[in-house]
This record gives structure tokens, sequence and C-alpha cells, in this order.
């Protein structure tokens, strides 16, 4: 089982090694404070005066830093823990001034007391920033931050008033010479607010792994530790120097990491970043991603240094913007990759049964030349292979190169069938693509033309249902039938056998072609499917082989068409008469019932078709039709429903039947 990842700072050995850290400020003090001959008093003011002024300048430019990044980001915490180091560094300020001898000659109260006050100001700075602020509290905070600013400033001044002039308040009087006793419990909620504001803190560290955070939780333990060193008022002992010590580091930790991440990015615009709330991270990330847009954009339309654009939106040094320019491009390149295979893809999804060589290249360009440029195709006209004014003699398949355009020859079954031009030189792709895409094109030719065949030959001699669904699926071809309702529409020629003695073979041929020329669109156009033409007759079936609702509705309305374009055919060829034999006229019987269909004959040869009573009795009731005349089953009457116009032809004694079977004659269908 695989070892769970665990972020560098929260390793078990690094989170012992950091513990260690926090804990031998602590242990250190309480060595101090049980030895007190080892805890010895040590009184340099100078040293005490200039290590807080460096101190608390060290943390008024942390605090002014984080504050900017709080206004750049519009982010509550970071304003909070930019108010921990200003409220610290102006208090530590303050105890800086009332080191006696500087300004005061013995100190005052307020530089016993001063330190404390800060620190617990910034606890509360500090366990506000570690909360998990909503959406509506963060806009508060932001929205109170100048009166926040304003009182702690306030605050700040009224204390040092009252603590360096002497005379004024009991802070301005010198220290006593006893600790003061409530000092300690005072500066309880201020370590608890420390210590919760680390755990908060160490929390988000986990979600969200980060060297600043780690600084950050650092500093308010250090601080905490602080506040529990200043308890004991030893002041001048070494005991007192230690928090002075432990609140430098606390600050120096903050500032370490943030130079230590300025040296690696090079810019200070996102040093506190990983400090943020959750919605501002969002927020950032979002902003990257469409600025990382606005860069793939700028370098696929080929304009030079595109990271440089952004490098003011983002504060980016020339460096950053080198590697953001390489990497937009490298994101450039993969997406136009991804494009142009995607385009692939889409012109070998075009190449579908019967879809006509010119829709199909069409099509195909169209979706190319999103992804590949202005690609052009030229088809051999004339014996010449050309765009344009561009010819093109290829040497087997190699390409040509003109300029920016490499033309690839386009070929059907071995033979030069076009050319293709596609301009290259934008990603190192381009040429290996460009063949691809040309072999893509030629099958989707090839397969064009090849079904442009089938029309032709294999479509002319069967219904389209079954054609398409042989093309679709050549299975279907195999021998074999299944039960099935359907309706069957039988129709013949009455006079074919008068009228053929009578004329030349031609003249036969010329009529039954101009019937059927009229006839099969009207069954076709209702979702018939022909199956058999034997001489002047015809077989169609309803219902098979594709599923069809309404078939017996369908057929009989398919009947009514075919008299109605028989009667307007015999009207034209009226002049054709010879010794007054009339031209045949169709005769039709419909018939709705169960039928075996499928695929009847031989392993060499085979034919779709249909069997049964349903189909017998269907030509038995053409044979007893009218010239001009459509006659139905009951069955099918009954699934027509209303709208139907008939006239009863009674019980009927039909061939091969023992039965008796109403018959009907058809003559309108609303």
């Amino acid at each position: 089982m695989p070892t769970p990842y665990l972020p560098p700072a929260t390793h078990p050995v690094r989170g012992v090694v950091w513990g260690i850290h926090l804990v031998l400020p602590l242990l250190g003090l309480w060595l101090l404070l049980a030895h007190p001959d080892v805890n010895i008093p040590w009184q340099h003011n100078p040293s005490h005066f200039w290590m807080i002024i460096t101190v608390a300048g060290l943390n008024v430019v942390l605090g002014i830093m984080i504050s900017e990044a709080s206004r750049r980001r519009q982010d509550a915490r970071l304003f909070l823990v930019s108010m921990v180091f200003l409220s610290s560094a102006g208090f530590f300020f303050l105890h800086g001034l009332a080191t006696p001898k500087i300004i005061l000659p013995t100190g005052s109260l307020g530089f016993d007391l001063g330190q404390q006050a800060g620190l617990t100001i910034a606890a509360a700075f500090a366990f506000a920033s570690a909360l998990p602020l909503g959406e509506r509290a963060a806009k508060a905070v932001l929205d109170s931050q100048h009166f926040v600013r304003a009182v702690l400033f306030g605050f700040i001044v009224a204390w040092g008033l009252v603590s360096l002039i002497p005379g004024l308040t009991p802070l301005s009087e010198p220290p006593p010479q006893s600790p003061v006793p409530w000092l300690a419990w005072a500066s309880i909620p201020g370590v608890l607010l420390y210590g919760a504001a680390s755990v908060m803190m160490f929390l988000l560290h986990r979600r969200r792994p980060s060297a600043m955070l780690i600084s950050l939780i650092t500093a308010y333990a250090l601080l905490a530790e602080t506040m529990v060193a200043g308890i004991s008022q030893l002041n001048w002992h070494l005991s007192w120097w230690e928090w002075h010590l432990l609140l430098t580091l606390a600050f120096v930790f903050v500032a370490y990491s943030a130079y230590l991440q300025f040296r690696r990015e090079g810019s200070s615009a996102g040093l506190f970043d990983s400090v943020t709330l959750s919605a501002t991270v969002a927020r950032i990330q979002q902003d990257y991603d469409q600025a990382l847009e606005e860069l793939v954009e700028h370098v696929r339309r080929g304009e030079p240094l595109a990271a440089t654009r952004l490098s003011g939106k983002f504060r980016l040094n020339e460096g950053q913007a080198a590697v953001l320019d390489r990497a937009g491009e490298a994101l450039a390149n993969e997406r136009e990759l991804s494009e142009r295979l995607a385009a692939l893809v889409s012109v070998s999804a075009q190449t579908k049964v019967g879809l006509p060589e010119g829709q199909l290249l069409a099509t195909a360009l169209e979706r190319v030349r999103q992804a590949y440029g202005d690609v052009k195709i030229g088809l051999v006209a004339e014996g010449k292979t050309q765009i344009g004014s561009r010819e093109y003699e290829f040497a087997g398949n190699q390409p040509i190169r003109r300029n920016d355009l490499l033309a690839f020859p386009l070929t059907v079954k071995g033979h030069l069938a076009g050319v293709l031009e596609v301009p290259v030189g934008r990603t190192p792709q381009d040429e290996a693509l460009a063949a691809t895409l040309a072999g893509q094109l030629s099958i989707s030719l090839e397969n064009a033309r090849l079904y442009q065949e089938l029309d032709t030959l294999f479509r002319q001699y069967m219904s389209p249902d079954v054609a398409n669904a042989l093309l679709a699926d050549p299975a279907q071809a195999a021998l074999g039938g299944e039960l099935k309702e359907l309706t069957a529409l039988f129709a013949d020629l009455k006079g074919f056998t008068t009228f053929s003695e009578k004329v030349t073979p031609g003249e036969i041929v010329e009529m039954l072609n101009r019937y059927h020329t009229a006839a099969v669109p009207c069954i076709l156009n209702n979702g018939g499917t022909i199956v058999q033409f034997v001489g002047d007759a015809l077989l169609a079936l309803f219902n098979a082989p594709a599923t069809q609702a309404g078939h017996a509705r369908a057929a009989c309305r398919a009947a009514l068409d075919m008299q109605r374009a028989a009667a307007e055919v015999a009207e034209e060829m009226a002049w054709k008469r010879v010794d007054d034999v009339q031209w045949p006229t169709f005769r039709v019987g419909v018939n709705t019932g169960p039928a075996l269909v499928g695929n009847i004959g031989s392993p060499e040869l085979r034919g779709f078709n249909a069997m049964g009573d349903c189909v017998n009795v269907a030509a038995r009731l053409e044979g007893i039709a009218e010239p001009g005349t459509v006659v139905i089953g009951e069955t099918t009457l009954r699934q027509l429903g209303r709208g139907a116009s008939v006239n009863p032809l009674g019980q009927l004694s039909l061939k091969g039947k023992e039965e008796l079977v109403a018959a009907y004659v058809l003559t309108d269908l609303q």
C-alpha cells in the first residue's frame, strides 16, 4: 500500500523539529525562572532601545506590505493579519520610547504594561484572522477597515501620551518595585487567543500547504510564548530579555519567509496570497486562468511577448514574463494539436452512408478550417489538378511545398483525385497532422464515391429501406426470417396481355416503365418497401423491414395514389392506342395480417420477401378487383378507423381459401 502524501512542512520528522523549536524557548524560560542564580539581571538601555525600534520598524514594513496585499486582493484575512503587525509594532515602539534614560529618567508603568496590552490587542486580531470568514463577514470587515485603523492609531497615540508625559496619569509614573499582581491574569486571554489562532492556521495549512502560513503559525505561537514570558515581570533579567528575543523572532520568521518567496518568484505581488480566504484564492485562480487564456490567444495569433501584456496586471518581472511566454506557447501548441485531432475525428464521422460528395467536402472543410486555417481542396477536372491558378503535378504521394503552404495529393483507389492545401509552420506537428488530414480526406472522398456507386447500382435494384438496412448492418442479408404483422399491397395491370399482343416489345417496356415510374414514388413516399417486380405486377410491404406505425392506412393511401397516378399516365398516353386497344389499368389488392418476412433463397442468391396467408389473400383480392379500383380485406378496414369510404363486396370465396373472406372496395380515405 503506497504511503500517503504529506506536505513537507507537516511531515512527521519536520513536525517534530518544528515542535522542538517552539518548546525550547518555554523550556529555557522554565530553567531561568526555576534557577534564580542563573536568571541574572543585565540592564543596557541603548541595546534595548535600538533592538525595540528596529523590530518595530520591521513590523511596520510587514504590516504595510500585508495591508497593501489586502487592498489589492480585497481580502479581509490579510487586513486582519496586517493589524496584528501594526498593533504590535505601535506598542513595541512605545515600549522602546519608554526605555529608561531615553525620554524618561526612570521609565514608567506604561513601560511595563504597554507591550502586554499591545500583544493582547494583536491577539484579538490574530484570532479573527484565523476564522473562516464568510462572504458577509469578510465584507463587513473590509467596510470597517478605515475605522478600525483609526481607532487603533488613536489608542496607540493616547497610550503614548499618558505613558510618556510625566505626572499626567499613573501610567507615566515610575514603575512599582514589586510585580503588578493582576497582570498575569490579564495576559491569559491573549495567550489563549494566540494558541487558538495557531491551531486554526495549522488546520488551514493542512488543506493549503504554504511556507508563509507556517511562518505565520510560528509567529503566533512565539507571540503566545512572549506573553507567557512577560508575566514574570522580572525587568532586565535574562527571562525578561528572552521575551524580547521571542518577540523579535516571531516577526523575523515572517519577514524571512517573505524574503525567500520574493527571491524565488522575483516579485512581491503574490507573497501573501496563500494566507488569503478561500473565496480570494478562488478569485485569484480565476484571474490567472483568464490571464492564461488571454495569453494563449495572443500566442495563437502569433503576437510576440504576449506575457508582457499581462506583466502590469500581475506585477511580473522579465524572467517571469519570459517563463509565462514559453508556458503559453506550449499550451497553445497543445490546444492546437487537440483541436486538429478533434477535427480529424469530425471528418471521419462525416463519412456517412449516402452523404453526397459535395456536401461531404463542404462540411469537412468548414470543420477543418476552424483548426487548420485556410485549408483548400481542388478536385481533378479535365485532367488537371489545381486550386485557383496553382497547378500541381505529384510524384507519387510526396507533398509539394509552396511558401507556407503544403499540398498533398488526394487519392481514390490509388489514383489521383484532387489536391489538399494546408497552411503549415505554426506548430512542430503541422506537417504530420496535414498528412494525416490528407489521408483521412482521401478515405472520405473514396467512401463518398463508393456510396454514390451503390446508389446507382445497388439501390435501384431494391427498396431504399432494404438497401439502407443492409448497408448499415450487412448481417441482415443472412438467410432467415421472422413472423411480423404487415400490410401487403399487390398490384398488376389489367389488360396487359391484350395490349402486349398488339404492340412491339419496345412499346411494352416503355409502357411498363411509365406506369412503374408513376407508381413506385406513391409506395416509397408512404413508407412502403417494394420487394418484387414480376412483369406487370409488383408486391410492396408496409411495416417490413422498417417498423411503421399506421402501416394499413399508409398502404391504402399508397394504393389510391397509384390509381390516380396511373390514370394520369393513361390520359397522357391516349394517343398510343393501337387498333382501339386501351392502355392497361392498375388494379390493387391490400391485406393486413401476420407473415414470415426475411431473406429467402440460397447462399449464392437471395432476396427479401414475405410469405404467408396475409400475402396470398392480398394477391387474391387484387385478382378480383376491377380495373382502376382498390380492394381491401376486413383486417385492413378495421385498422383504418374513421375516414375510410368503402363499398362492401360481401363474403367471397377465394382460391386457396376454405373460409369465406370479407372484401371491400376502397373509394376514399380521409
